[in-house]
């Protein structure tokens, strides 16, 4: 892992340690990594193996043990001080955590005295930073993710677009809307591009609640009024992309992601930049011989300082 990529994930994980008790945005942390708000959760996750919100929560339950452990303090007491909002919701994250109530821990600890090695297992169990630390500077990987990316630049692009909210895995509603509008306006893969684009994270937003703009670019002087209810317009920003081109099945994609912030960023000479990603579809998975689709990733980034 590039030693840029992981200090900055060290300061975060150090600033979290530090103010587990206070209120933690994501726009806090992402200000503490100097990442880009819009990726930032995916780089984190990517790098620790879990969202920064999920790494806050288990750092403020394993500091939330020893109080309960090692000191009489109300429950309420304790929530407070490590940062949970309510009371509830400490009890609900605690036994997800532990598998049990903050109550039933603490009496559990005074009438068995071996439970304690069961918490320190559990808390083992929790860390991701065991394999956050691992040594990832693998060369066999730098050169064939550096025999896979080509940086693009990009221009704007004016396209039209149907949105479509609710799982990834069903974005064929959208561009069949899209699809039979295109073909009435004579709008084809011939002469533009078709672009997905995924607006929001799988790690923080419930897949059906997940959005999806399937768009396709737009000729010069297109008119843009009297269109179907379903078609609006935008403006994608141009710039500088590393293009990684994916061929697989759908529901593998979101591996595509995972695999280029993980592995192929932190270990460049880019940050991603505040710009959605782009996905350009090169063919038609229902046609395709082995059911696949084809598609040019392209992540927004910009030179690392």
């Amino acid at each position: 892992m590039n030693n840029d990529y992981k200090d900055r994930i060290d300061r975060v994980i150090k600033y979290i340690e530090e103010h587990s008790n206070q209120k933690l945005t994501l726009d806090i942390l992402a200000g503490v990594s100097n990442f880009s708000k819009y990726h930032f959760t995916r780089i984190f996750t990517s790098i620790v193996g879990v969202t920064p919100v999920a790494f806050v929560n288990q750092e403020r339950v394993r500091k939330a043990v020893h109080l309960l452990v090692e000191t009489d303090k109300p429950i309420l007491e304790i929530s407070s001080q490590c940062g949970f909002e309510s009371v509830s919701t400490f009890n609900a994250l605690f036994k997800k955590h532990y598998g049990k109530t903050p109550t039933e821990v603490r009496n559990s600890v005074r009438k068995h005295s071996n439970f304690s090695p069961y918490l320190s297992n559990r808390q083992e169990e929790l860390s991701p930073l065991q394999d956050y630390n691992r040594n990832r500077d693998n060369q066999l990987l730098k050169r064939a993710w550096g025999n896979m990316i080509t940086i693009k630049q990009l221009p704007e692009y004016e396209v039209a677009y149907v949105r479509h909210v609710g799982s990834y895995l069903d974005t064929h509603v959208a561009w069949d809307k899209l699809g039979r509008w295109a073909s009435e306006q004579g709008l084809t893969p011939d002469n533009q591009h078709f672009i997905g684009i995924s607006l929001d994270d799988g790690n923080l937003v419930d897949e059906f609640a997940c959005r999806y703009d399937a768009c396709v670019t737009l000729p010069n002087g297109f008119e843009r009024h009297g269109h179907n209810m379903h078609v609006e317009f935008k403006t994608l920003s141009g710039g500088m992309y590393a293009l990684y081109p994916y061929y697989d099945t759908i529901d593998r994609f979101v591996l595509a992601y995972q695999n280029v912030f993980n592995l192929w960023l932190p270990s460049s000479e880019y940050d991603a930049d505040d710009r959605p990603c782009l996905e350009f579809c090169m063919n038609d998975p229902a046609k395709d011989e082995e059911g696949k689709c084809k598609v040019d990733l392209y992540i927004p980034i910009k030179k690392r300082i």
